[in-house]
């Protein structure tokens, strides 16, 4: 099992490709949990996630005939364009695997720091025997998105920078996919900090850290369904299950909802752009999925921003909905001039904003003399929706709220 030392080492190693990334103080998120509540921003890092680090630690530590060989690895993004920058920097030929619906821009990036790309297989679990048939046949060195221990090292360097940066924090609060940066960070601060909390965070959709600990062994799911492709893996590593098993206090889960609130404030409030898997911290705190105090110092790790444009238009509509800034309804008018005004009346009194109408008079769930009408609204929040429901109803509207 790693320890201390190894983190120390792999410091040495990195520093001179990684960034030292900011522990940014947040007004917002204090107020809004009462907590104190400092914002670990490897958003900033280079290749826009903190997989750079436990990457480079990786190849820097390869002889040089593992060097000349290249390396090999599947990965959903962010650990394809960690390595394959750390490669090229090192002169080392990178090949990466990725699932066939890997987010378009971590693919393009992938390429753009000097790797080649294979696409394969639906998940990284697909991905990653792919991989693994190309490093018997070519003898390249399969660099692991996490079940390493100098890839958990090389993680472990942002649990240093936040005990020199924030000595008095209480609570550390981490994404968890396969468990290499949780093992890392967990392992650079219990063995400096060992009164400070650990806490791990999964999606529900892929839970299997959770499930794991519940069993008290490795558990591998049958599938993976979340917004937050970066942690969608089946499985733990077995290393990183016993760094977890013996330094991290708690894995909690959230929702995808809790996830895309969570990233439309870090985009509306701390103007930060954060991909689902880096925002699953922040979203346990505002779910209060995890238990704290009041003051408590909490430092939620948001691991990356690597989030592609089309996934990040539905995460923040979804957003939008779940906080009450926008609602789909659909109700159904007598067919005779005015009814709509009528409607759209009753909306502009009530300051909601008609982002978009659908009007058919030809659904066959409707009578032939009614009309049936679908709106998207913008709105100022859950009191707002409510306001406006109870003012379409008492004009006698039968109102259905679609999303």
């Amino acid at each position: 099992m790693i320890d201390l030392s190894d983190v120390l080492d792999a410091r040495a190693r990195v520093e001179e490709t990684d960034r030292r990334t900011p522990l940014d103080y947040s007004h917002t998120f204090s107020d809004m949990t009462g907590a104190e509540v400092h914002l670990k921003l490897e958003t900033f890092q280079r290749t826009g996630s903190f997989k750079i680090r436990g990457a480079t630690n990786r190849i820097a530590t390869l002889s040089d005939e593992e060097k000349a060989a290249g390396v090999v690895t599947a990965s959903a993004g962010n650990h394809a364009q960690g390595v394959a920058l750390a490669a090229t920097k090192s002169g080392v030929d990178s090949t990466i695997v990725m699932p066939e619906n890997a987010p378009i821009s971590k693919i393009k990036a992938t390429r753009d720091y000097g790797a080649t790309v294979v696409l394969h297989g639906d998940d990284y679990d697909e991905a990653s025997e792919k991989a693994h048939e190309i490093e018997r046949e070519e003898g390249r060195t399969y660099v692991h998105a996490f079940d390493d221990e100098m890839v958990m090292a090389g993680q472990g360097t942002i649990g240093l920078e936040i005990v020199e940066d924030l000595p008095e924090l209480d609570t550390v609060v981490v994404p968890i996919g396969g468990g290499g940066l949780i093992a890392g960070v967990a392992t650079a601060i219990k063995q400096q900090k060992p009164e400070a909390r650990i806490v791990g965070v999964q999606a529900d959709g892929a839970s299997s850290a959770a499930q794991s600990l519940r069993k008290g062994e490795v558990h591998t799911l049958a599938s993976v369904d979340t917004i937050a492709d970066g942690i969608a893996t089946r499985s733990v590593g077995g290393k990183t299950f016993e760094v977890i098993d013996e330094r991290v206090d708690e894995v909690v889960t959230v929702s995808d909802s809790e996830i895309a609130v969570a990233v439309t404030h870090l985009l509306e409030r701390a103007k930060t752009l954060v991909e689902g898997a880096g925002a699953v911290p922040l979203a346990a705190l505002l779910s209060d999925a995890i238990e704290y105090d009041e003051d408590e110092v909490i430092v939620p790790v948001l691991s990356g921003g690597n989030i592609d444009m089309n996934t990040l238009t539905t995460v923040v509509m979804r957003g939008l909905v779940e906080t009450g800034r926008y609602v789909k309804i659909r109700t159904v008018l007598k067919d005779r001039p005015g009814a709509l005004d009528d409607l759209i009346d009753v909306i502009s009194e009530q300051r909601a904003n008609i982002y978009g109408i659908q009007h058919d008079r030809t659904s066959r769930d409707i009578a032939m003399n009614a009309a049936e009408v679908e709106l998207d609204l913008e709105t100022r929040g859950p009191d707002h929706v409510e306001t406006l429901l109870s003012a379409l109803r008492e004009e006698g509207f039968d109102v259905e709220v679609l999303a």
